[in-house]
């Protein structure tokens, strides 16, 4: 999370967690800290979605972003196609090195995920050149090919459809215990990857549109852009127009839109950003 005033919201299972992490996160410069209220019981107590399984989170956001930004994808035969052909293209396994030593794509450089940014440009430093993100499902490539393309890489960019397993699936050959990996980093690269971090969104070619949502249930995420939370004290109401307005003397700040039509619930935001979320749907004043 490269952005202090991005909202953080910690949760736990009433195991004492979330109060050593609140400190912890603002001692690493976030200033706009929240905790659920009630955390995973007060969650489930209030009739809200929850998701079983392993990396499920995850997995669930991956979906999303995949749903919300429309993020290009490539099916296994297309990629093999552009394999055979020598097509001007570069593959890279967003996995860890391990995972990329057991089974990999063929041609593919080991690039874990973080590190796309980072890497991409020296990787592929034609712009023409086509990057290809794959793993071993389907989330890490999404994830990884939304992040280059939100941080303004020139070059085109696609997931992988269903990563390794879907290559299989295609009665497609992997190959095994290979140790391609990026190369040094170097100092153009570095510059470059921190100004898309800094400068984002204004850097990506990206689609505005709800991560989280502060006042309205998990089943409206899809569907409705939140209002931003606001580090200032006082009553903010949305909207119509993509903005949410402020109370008396503060700033209105723009949001994204998805498909919105209206913002028009209200939240409350302690000065230094900290406080604590209730499982219906508001934010309230932590104590």
């Amino acid at each position: 999370m490269p952005r202090p005033d991005v909202p953080v919201i910690l949760y736990d299972d009433g195991e004492g967690l979330v109060a050593p992490a609140l400190a912890a996160f603002a001692t690493l410069g976030f200033t706009r800290l929240f905790s659920l209220a009630g955390g995973l019981s007060g969650w489930r107590d209030a009739g809200q979605e929850l998701f079983a399984d392993v990396n499920s989170y995850a997995k669930a956001f991956g979906e999303l972003v995949e749903h919300v930004r429309h993020t290009p994808s490539l099916p296994a035969e297309t990629v093999q196609a552009l394999i055979r052909e020598g097509a001007d293209i570069r593959i890279v396994d967003a996995r860890r090195p391990e995972e990329y030593t057991v089974m990999s794509i063929p041609t593919a450089t080991s690039v874990p995920g973080a590190e796309l940014v980072l890497h991409a440009r020296a990787i592929a430093p034609n712009p023409t050149t086509t990057i290809i993100v794959n793993c071993a499902g389907r989330t890490r490539s999404i994830i990884g090919a939304q992040s280059l393309v939100n941080a303004g890489v020139p070059n085109p960019v696609f997931a992988l459809r269903n990563g390794t397993i879907g290559w299989t699936l295609a009665g497609q050959a992997l190959e095994r215990g290979q140790a391609r990996g990026h190369g040094p980093v170097d100092p153009a690269s570095v510059a470059a990857a921190r100004s898309a971090a800094r400068n984002w969104p204004a850097s990506g070619r990206m689609i505005p549109a709800p991560i989280i949502s502060t006042t309205w249930p998990a089943r409206a995420l899809c569907r409705r852009a939140p209002p931003r939370i606001s580090p200032c004290a006082g009553r903010a109401t949305g909207a119509g127009d993509g903005s949410f307005r402020a109370g008396p003397g503060r700033t209105d700040h723009p949001v994204g839109r998805s498909g919105a039509t209206r913002h028009d619930d209200r939240f409350l935001a302690r000065p230094t950003g900290l406080g604590h979320i209730r499982a219906g749907g508001r934010l309230a004043v932590g104590a």
